[in-house]
């Protein structure tokens, strides 16, 4: 049965019902009246006339109601299927939109006009989630895009050396094969990592928050990521000031190792410099702020450094030679998101890059639900934009 023939059903049944209420009102105050035959004493000249008594009443009465309700049940029914069609009629919108979604097109809205109701609220819920349903998707076929490309280049890559050293085995510098091969492994192995990374800060229930010493953890970041520096020739300072936070350390620990390895890799070479500085704010808020010598960033670049597989020099070709996966700011940023941090960054016209993270300050952030944490994973190693 349908929600319309229902709603008829109901209307009918309670007009039907209001004639009924209404007749034994009715029966109810003929009740007084006496019974039996009434008359009057003549008088004034007046000659004898004829009262009708509650029976008379009550016999003259049935089959008028009974054609009253008839007339209510019909005009129930009647009246009932307009007026249900008319209210369902925004239902009916919204559920041919629903159908066009459901076979795959998200472009159609309900965009619902008129007034405020809970049908007009309804369908502002459902353009809202169909929006974000839409930014969603975009976003997942445009990371699946690049990262498919991402992957690819490394691979054929090492097809290509491979194939050069099938083709003459006996001019092939082997340790300088075993070298590139190696560095192209390891730059496919470092951008699946950071693609699992983003994988699982965008699955589960919000990482459990527990408080943080940014200094330390920064200290420990910087320690790890020494040796790395010293290869490359870039000299690492940091300005370790107190700072707390809750959060989930081993997110806390990723974005710090992602920052200051972009400081390193993103250099300028030998002679380059990188400097990791915490701290607390006026109104008590921990921030890390990480600034390099580098390359001049373009400014209108710095706002799509977040994004996956931007770099510095913007999206790197299939024949370039790029540092990093190309995912370590988009980490960075997913992890302030789920640490209630704000992310600022800015391109001294010297060159390089400043980054500066503002966390939200202890006690700030609702505790999430138990559950494991879902940013546990992301933790595994180095991982840089």
């Amino acid at each position: 049965m349908s929600a319309r023939l229902r709603l008829t059903l109901s209307y009918a049944a309670f007009l039907f019902l209001a004639g009924v209420a209404f007749l034994a009102l009715l029966l109810y105050v003929l009740h007084f009246i006496p019974s039996g035959e009434l008359g009057f004493a003549p008088g004034n000249g007046s000659p004898p006339g004829f009262v009708p008594d509650r029976d008379d009443l009550v016999e003259a009465l049935w089959p008028k109601a009974w054609t009253v309700l008839a007339g209510l049940s019909v005009i129930g029914l009647v009246g009932g299927w307009l007026l249900a069609g008319h209210m369902l009629r925004p239902l009916r919108r919204i559920h041919r939109v629903t159908q066009q979604v459901a076979a795959g097109s998200l472009d159609h809205r309900v965009r619902m006009t008129g007034p405020r109701d809970e049908f007009r609220e309804l369908a502002d819920t459902l353009d809202t989630m169909l929006d974000r349903l839409q930014a969603s998707l975009d976003e997942h076929r445009r990371f699946a895009a690049n990262a498919s490309h991402e992957l690819r280049t490394p691979y054929a890559v090492e097809r290509s050396m491979l194939d050069v050293a099938l083709a003459d085995p006996a001019g092939v510098d082997v340790p300088q094969l075993l070298h590139r091969l190696d560095r192209t492994n390891r730059r496919g192995t470092e951008t699946v990592e950071a693609l699992l990374a983003l994988a699982a800060l965008d699955q589960g229930r919000p990482p459990a928050r527990t408080p943080v010493d940014l200094a330390e953890v920064t200290a420990a970041v910087v320690a790890d990521l020494a040796p790395v520096a010293v290869e490359a020739g870039v000299h690492l300072r940091t300005e370790l000031g107190e700072g707390d936070l809750d959060g989930a350390e081993p997110l806390v620990r990723q974005l710090v190792t992602n920052l200051v390895l972009n400081g390193i890799r993103h250099n300028t070479g030998p002679g380059g410099d990188v400097c990791v500085t915490t701290g607390t704010t006026d109104d008590g808020r921990a921030h890390l702020r990480v600034t390099n010598t580098g390359p001049v960033v373009p400014p209108h670049l710095v706002g799509t450094l977040t994004e996956p597989f931007v770099r510095g020099v913007g999206r790197v070709s299939a024949g370039a030679e790029p540092t990093g996966s190309g995912l370590g700011l988009a980490i960075v940023s997913r992890v302030c998101r789920d640490a209630g941090a704000d992310l600022h960054l800015s391109a001294p016209p010297a060159g390089g890059l400043d980054v500066r993270v503002v966390f939200a300050p202890p006690g700030a952030l609702t505790p999430p639900a138990a559950g494991p944490p879902s940013g546990s994973r992301p933790a595994g190693g180095p991982r840089a934009r």
